[in-house]
């Protein structure tokens, strides 16, 4: 399901950018350039990223207006001539857009998004390109490296309270089901996305009661549907241990405890000494789950140890993607009036003119390479970048959100085993064309 309605204002852009569309104006450069979104370079202890976003980003080209009152407030600046003020009061965005499916694996210098339009609404619809952009991709790549930890364990996006803004605890819950996740606490993302909802209860519902035994009650018989009880609010073994005693009651009425969570403590030590009561108990069908500082790294670990953990709540380490909170991405001018254009800053040097990205894969699907061209130039395997948007309009449908889920999972069986490690320990090839090469040889200042 697609957002329906703008998550951002019009006016939630760099200065710089109507900056820029003023001058387009005032000099007559109105003419098609192309800009593509990619990021330069792989962060430490990542072996490739995944793409996410796209269906965002395309809502909001679609959407992008300047009401009244913000035109209003743009002419009482008086920063802008009339002529900039016109041009947004009737802005619809007219352009083509190409770009990786969303929950395609990708490498550095591959763009995943390409913007082809007149300069101005290009240069327009920058800032917020980047920022839906990255962020999701950002969060479906540290998202997608639990899934390959967890190894089909069950996990679950606990992080809005730790978000940076509601906005982004709703985007992170998007980008992480894409990756793999099971579910989100976050209510919103289930009405907005129809991502499934989890939740259990609150530390605060234990303690307005006088007795942990009475509060396990109460909360099952309120909420009997999916019972998941949180053990931990004092003595965590003595809270597995009424969990038990309370079990025969609450069957006899129907009710079933399906879970207990712990949420503190040695999380690894705790599961095996809860897993040890409630089996003992004959409660070995009720699952365990864990979370507080649970990341990739303690999943493996605890998974790796044998803890019988069942399923994690992950929290601030995927919606603040707490080791690495930002990818150096780019939307960087690759054409102009069908000229190739090339950036050559120390550094920063872009490849230039429209590209194209293919793959090639070995018998049995696994990824092998990819090749890095100029929009035309035919390579082996398939091309990854398809038109999404044509003269501002969608090409076809918008992909189900189980389709885009779908097509990360058969994209993580295609990556080799070297990049399924939470340490990769050899890059993937990603080679530059002939064509490619040559061109960026002839295109310059």
């Amino acid at each position: 399901m697609a957002i329906s309605r703008p998550l951002a204002s019009p006016l939630s852009t760099d200065l710089y950018e109507l900056n820029m569309v003023q001058a387009y104006l005032d000099l007559g450069e109105t003419g098609d350039a192309t800009f593509e979104f990619f990021v330069r370079k792989l962060p430490e202890r990542r072996g490739f990223l995944m793409a996410a976003g796209l269906e965002t980003a395309l809502t909001y080209l679609e959407t992008l207006r300047f009401d009244n009152d913000d035109i209003a407030w743009l002419k009482s600046t008086g920063r802008f001539r009339p002529n900039l003020i016109d041009y947004l009061a009737g802005f619809r965005f007219s352009g083509d857009v190409h770009a990786m499916p969303e929950g395609t694996v990708f490498f550095p210098n591959e763009p995943i998004l390409r913007v082809t339009a007149p300069l101005p609404q290009a240069q327009l619809v920058e800032s917020l390109i980047i920022n839906i952009m990255h962020f999701q991709t950002l969060i479906a790549s540290k998202a997608v490296r639990m899934v390959l930890a967890a190894n089909g364990k069950a996990l679950a996006d606990f992080g809005l309270r730790s978000a940076h803004g509601a906005e982004a605890g709703l985007l992170s819950a998007r980008a992480s089901y894409i990756a793999g996740f099971g579910g989100a606490a976050n209510v919103e993302a289930a009405r907005h996305f129809g991502i499934p909802a989890v939740g259990t209860m609150a530390h605060s519902f234990v303690q307005i009661h006088d007795n942990e035994a009475t509060a396990f009650e109460h909360y099952a018989r309120a909420r009997p549907d999916g019972v998941t009880l949180l053990i931990d609010t004092f003595d965590t073994e003595a809270g597995a241990r009424k969990v038990v005693e309370l079990t025969p009651k609450l069957k006899r009425d129907g009710i079933a405890i399906r879970a207990v969570r712990i949420d503190s403590g040695d999380l690894v030590a705790m599961a095996r000494k809860v897993r040890g009561i409630l089996d003992a108990g004959g409660l070995k069908d009720t699952t365990i789950v864990v979370s507080g500082g649970v990341d990739e790294d303690f999943i493996a670990t605890a998974l790796g140890a044998g803890a019988p953990i069942d399923a994690f709540g992950v929290g601030a380490s995927l919606d603040a993607s707490s080791d690495v909170p930002v990818l150096e991405c780019a939307y960087k001018l690759q054409e102009y009036r069908g000229k190739p254009r090339r950036k050559l800053s120390e550094g920063k040097v872009t490849w230039p003119g429209r590209k194209q990205v293919w793959r090639d894969t070995a018998a049995d699907g696994t990824m092998r390479g990819d090749v890095l061209t100029i929009d035309g130039d035919a390579q082996p395997g398939v091309p990854l970048i398809a038109p999404v948007m044509k003269a501002g309009a969608r090409v076809g449908g918008a992909p189900s959100l189980a389709d885009i889920r779908a097509r990360a999972a058969e994209q993580l069986k295609r990556l080799p085993d070297r990049l399924q490690r939470l340490e990769p320990n050899a890059p993937y090839p990603v080679a530059i064309s002939a064509a490619l090469e040559d061109l960026a040889r002839t295109t310059g200042r």
